[in-house]
């Protein structure tokens, strides 16, 4: 199958959606498809990356005449379908999306983000003004979580599938030549790894390890690491200093090696934005044997399960809980940790990742544009 994906970010970028749509391409070439990539993000020449970037300032991943270089390249290659990727909001993808509707191609759309009233506000407007629902796309979100929003606002007439992102799983499967969790009386690793930016809430996640270690039993140290780095870091390291947390160290970012070297010595990972499309860092953590703590609300909870793979929250005061639980019970730690290392995330391998694009792309072939994209 001859595969063209559009993305505005994609790599040398390093992001969430820049790194599942490389993986992505590597799956479905290793697969045997012909897979090809669109993107508006600047970088070196490499095989099958089409990079139409326009120059902006702050290398903006966006074109001004984007629609019109994705429609001829489109005629161009004559993909069997259109894979577009997009955030909460993507000029360029977009511009794919409408460029394959004019091409009468068939397209899906996986949505990365989560749609919040803003968004949906913005795609309830589009679809006045272009009535993309009638463009026969097929839309896929990465979690559960994901989709309720998007088919609010795509309605009944718009198929919206949830297909998980991508993980190799038996890569972080921790062997038997790594440390071991619980030795000693060593203080408990709490691990939180992403980017450290406003949207996922680094600030109340210093508050949160602060407020578990009073909260935990006292006869139990404990101490975290935080991986990762953004805006926020200054201010977070501030806070640190404030607050004599010497205990909580931001070593920045890490390859993942260093990151699965990490896991393997970690007691309990946090992912406490509420907001979490999919938390592909704790899908990591999960694979790699470690208890997860996560908002009951995020995509997280697609792969925890209460008491199973970690514990989950609705509240600040719930993860606080969570956290402290799992700090001051080394037994539940321990039953958790071993249900992780030996149970994977089937629905999140490769192969199953693959299986569930193969049936969006068959949907999508299948079906008759209602209408086509001015």
């Amino acid at each position: 199958m001859r595969i063209l994906h559009i993305t505005d970010c994609y790599l040398p970028r390093l992001g969430g959606i820049e790194v599942q749509v490389a993986d992505l391409v590597r799956a479905q070439r290793e697969a045997g498809h012909t897979v090809e990539v669109v993107t508006a993000t600047p970088g070196e020449r490499i095989p099958g990356v089409h990079r139409v970037v326009a120059g902006l300032p702050f290398d903006l991943p966006v074109h001004p005449r984007g629609s019109f270089h994705l429609l001829r390249l489109m005629r161009a290659r004559r993909p069997d379908v259109v894979h577009v990727h997009t955030g909460a909001v993507s000029p360029f993808a977009w511009m794919g999306v409408r460029a394959a509707a004019r091409a009468r191609l068939p397209v899906v759309v996986t949505v990365h983000s989560m749609w919040d009233p803003i968004t949906r506000g913005v795609y309830r407007a589009l679809q006045a003004a272009f009535e993309w629902r009638r463009w026969g796309l097929v839309l896929t979100a990465v979690s559960q979580a994901a989709a309720r929003p998007i088919r609010a606002v795509a309605g009944p007439r718009v198929p919206v599938r949830v297909v998980s992102n991508g993980l190799d799983v038996t890569a972080w499967r921790p062997s038997g030549e790594e440390a071991r969790r619980d030795a000693g009386d060593e203080a408990v690793h709490v691990v939180a790894v992403g980017r450290l930016a406003p949207r996922k809430q680094p600030m109340r996640l210093l508050k949160l390890l602060e407020a578990a270690r009073s909260r935990a039993p006292g006869q139990v140290a404990m101490r975290a690491t935080i991986v990762g780095d953004g805006p926020a870091r200054a201010r977070m390291e501030r806070y640190l200093r404030a607050r004599r947390m010497d205990w909580v160290s931001l070593p920045g970012r890490f390859s993942r090696d260093q990151i699965k070297q990490l896991l393997s010595v970690a007691d309990v990972f946090v992912a406490p934005a509420p907001r979490e499309s999919f938390g592909l860092a704790a899908l990591e953590a999960r694979a790699a044997g470690v208890p997860v703590v996560a908002r009951a609300q995020s995509g997280v909870a697609d792969f925890v399960s209460p008491g199973k793979e970690g514990l989950l929250g609705r509240t600040f005061d719930e993860l606080v809980a969570s956290v402290a639980r799992l700090a001051g019970d080394p037994a539940l730690r321990r039953s958790i940790a071993e249900h992780n290392r030996e149970t994977q995330p089937v629905r999140c391998s490769w192969p199953a990742v693959l299986e569930g694009f193969a049936s969006c792309y068959e949907l999508a072939g299948a079906g008759t544009p209602r209408g086509t994209a001015g």
